[in-house]
């Protein structure tokens, strides 16, 4: 009977939803709460370490930096006009300036520095702000490396560089590092936020692939698809990209890791004795999940995933522990890479790896550890100049090859976790996936 209730207790998560998801008005208290702390405590630690003493970001309405989207409170969902925030710190003093060049207080933190009646042309008003501080090296958002961080665009720039005194145009530079590191860096209370987000989407995914969505021979891999976008938006939450569900079965081929993430797998029929996978990302508070898990279609005989296809999640978790071994801080991108790959491989794996940044967006920016087509390294890019710093987040995105005999054929083992790597080292945000998923779930079985 005890074996019986833990079995049952087990099988609990897979249909609760255990976080409580807050209604519009408390996840605007929250963003907001979080951006004051961001603008107060984190941003004057982040200017000193990249040396940047003032920092311009200017945007207009519809065509947002994707900088300035990060800095906005909940109730605003765009830049209004041409809006142009100011940051200044002094360091001697311990003070930062938090200005918007706007009719308007862009939140609590940012506060309106623009009078019209006084002064009509904008422009000039920033300039003003500028020299009132005369900073030793004024940042802007543009970036050959970092799309993240090249947002400023050339009409911008170019107003911006015709209205500045002559003086200071030798100490206008790229804002690359600190617009990176704002978009990396999490604080404490984010990723506690991160911990729930990553527990919803296991639990969605969990349901997805369970009998309450998959009956074999009827249900295909679109309709798990569209039943995961509607289950968000019946929560109330977004997926950052459409997801995909495919196939792999013991009388078909391995296809391409393109085609297997393609629109060529929709509506394929799911059958038993299938081998399913998910690749599924929700956003909520403004961060973003990236998972890509694992089920299993049971035959009419098995209570449980045949022991070859436990193995091969096995090796799949073992290339995991290749990888976040070699997270160290300091390291970029390309190096993390060659050497988790080169560990795989002696010990026997065949591993890809294609790691990249998580957090306020999904793509985030950060050092990028390869893409599934750059084995070799990302070149000219954040994987080849840019070090792993602490307290950032990570999609763990990564494959193993694996031979199944049974089958006559390889397949291929895809996982995905968000990670964050903080001071101590390497953690995942809420566990990874070590056994399949079962569709259907083994239901108890009762004694005498």
């Amino acid at each position: 009977m005890l074996k019986t209730i833990n079995l049952i207790l087990l099988l609990l998560p897979f249909f609760v939803m255990s976080q409580e998801i807050l209604s519009e008005k408390e996840r605007a208290r929250v963003v907001d709460e979080i951006l004051e702390e961001r603008f107060n405590h984190l941003l004057p630690k982040l200017m000193d370490d990249t040396g940047l003493d003032m920092w311009v970001v200017i945007s207009r309405e519809y065509n947002e930096d994707p900088v300035i989207r990060t800095m906005l409170p909940a109730t605003w969902l765009n830049a209004r006009r041409r809006t142009i925030l100011l940051f200044y710190r002094n360091k001697e003093k311990n003070t930062i300036d938090k200005l918007a060049v706007a009719r308007y207080n862009v939140g609590k933190s940012i506060i309106s520095a623009w009078d019209k009646e006084k002064e009509p042309n904008q422009w000039k008003r920033l300039m003003e702000l500028i020299e009132e501080r005369n900073p030793k090296k004024i940042g802007l958002n543009f970036s050959k490396d970092h799309n993240i961080a090249d947002g400023l665009d050339k009409t911008d720039y170019d107003e911006f560089m015709a209205n500045l005194p002559k003086k200071y145009h030798s100490k206008v530079g790229s804002a690359e590092q600190l617009a990176v590191r704002w978009i990396e860096t999490r604080t404490s209370r984010e990723m506690a936020i991160f911990a729930q987000l990553t527990d919803i989407t296991h639990s969605i995914v969990a349901e997805a692939f369970s009998e309450k969505v998959i009956t074999p021979g009827i249900t295909t891999t679109d309709d798990v698809v569209w039943w995961m976008r509607q289950k968000v938006t019946d929560l109330g939450l977004e997926t950052w990209f459409h997801p995909t569900v495919d196939i792999q079965r013991n009388n078909e081929g391995l296809v391409s890791h393109l085609t297997s993430f393609s629109a060529g797998e929709a509506d394929k029929v799911i059958l038993p004795g299938d081998l399913l996978h998910c690749d599924f990302g929700i956003t909520y508070l403004r961060l973003n999940t990236d998972c890509q898990e694992m089920g299993y279609v049971l035959l009419p005989e098995e209570r449980e995933a045949p022991e070859f296809l436990v193995n091969a999640l096995k090796e799949g978790n073992r290339v995991q522990d290749f990888l976040t071994q070699n997270m160290i801080k300091g390291k970029v991108g390309n190096a993390i890479l060659a050497k988790a790959l080169q560990d795989a491989k002696d010990a026997g794996l065949r591993p890809a790896l294609y790691t990249h940044p998580l957090g306020t967006y999904g793509h985030s920016a950060g050092t990028t550890i390869g893409m599934w087509d750059a084995q070799g390294g990302v070149m000219k890019d954040d994987g080849e100049n840019y070090p792993l710093n602490p307290n950032t987040a990570y999609a763990i995105e990564l494959n193993a090859t694996v031979n199944i005999p049974e089958w006559n054929r390889d397949i291929r083992i895809m996982l995905e976790e968000p990670g964050f790597y903080g001071e101590d080292g390497f953690r995942y945000v809420n566990g990874r996936q070590t056994e399949m998923l079962l569709i259907p779930r083994p239901k108890p079985q009762l004694g005498n």
